[in-house]
């Protein structure tokens, strides 16, 4: 099981990885044990002073110095996407790695409730710009000997839940982008995966369940071993697959 994969401290040596909503919660946390294995960690967010905290824990725990890229997904267009491209090539040469993480949840309502403006907000962040992100940065993957791109789903991205219809459809649209991507580069060096965190104790999940006790809940650190399968070559042959952090 790769949840409770044991990764070697060196599996992510040098290898340059962009983390989207990499300011808290689990973006936040991948980044820092991305970094903790060696990695040079990109950090996008839309808040500097998270991404500088982030920024400044990797560096007091050793890791090598993360690059910051402040963006607001929600305004970002393609143009945006392929500028920050060139960047990370002309920096870095190439890129190894993409964690998907940044989403919004909109807010749980009945289907017919659902606020027009609310739909494209969620469909902007958590699949347009996911989308024209991944299209610009498909050019710095290529030049990587193995990249490994980890797109991030839900249960209710399998199968719908009444009252999450915005955020559900938008993580079903993920699963496909996932799929597609996977056949699409099937023989080549670049793998696409999609995770599902499962319930975990971040301020998303705190939004969607107010009357939850977080104690309950793993934290973000708790389900790292599925993201550090996912991005080290051990996972080289792993394409097109959704694995969850915390099986039923």
């Amino acid at each position: 099981m790769m949840n409770d994969y044991n990764a070697p401290a060196d599996l992510l040596r040098d290898k340059v990885i962009l983390i989207t909503g990499a300011g808290d919660g689990i973006g936040a946390q991948a980044a820092k044990t991305y970094a903790a294995h060696g990695a040079i960690c990109i950090l996008l967010g839309r808040t500097v002073s998270k991404l500088e905290a982030v920024y400044d824990d990797i560096v007091a725990a050793g890791g090598q110095e993360p690059a910051i890229v402040p963006l607001d997904i929600k305004g970002a267009t393609p143009s945006h996407y392929q500028q920050m491209t060139q960047t990370i090539i002309d920096q870095f040469g190439r890129l190894d790695g993409v964690l998907h993480n940044a989403s919004i949840l909109g807010h749980l309502s009945a289907f017919k409730d659902i606020d027009a403006q609310e739909w494209q907000d969620v469909m902007q962040i958590n699949l347009n710009g996911m989308v024209f992100m991944t299209q610009a940065l498909i050019p710095a993957l290529e030049k990587a000997e193995s990249a490994s791109v980890i797109f991030t789903t839900s249960s209710v991205g399998r199968k719908g839940r009444a009252f999450w219809g915005t955020y559900a459809v938008s993580k079903f649209a993920t699963e496909g982008v996932m799929q597609t991507l996977a056949d699409e580069y099937r023989n080549k060096s670049l793998r696409f995966n999609c995770i599902n965190p499962g319930g975990t104790r971040t301020q998303m999940r705190a939004q969607a369940f107010p009357a939850e006790n977080p104690e309950t809940l793993k934290t973000p650190e708790d389900i790292m071993p599925t993201y550090l399968y996912l991005m080290g070559e051990d996972s080289k042959e792993t394409t097109g697959q959704s694995l969850d952090c915390q099986p039923k």
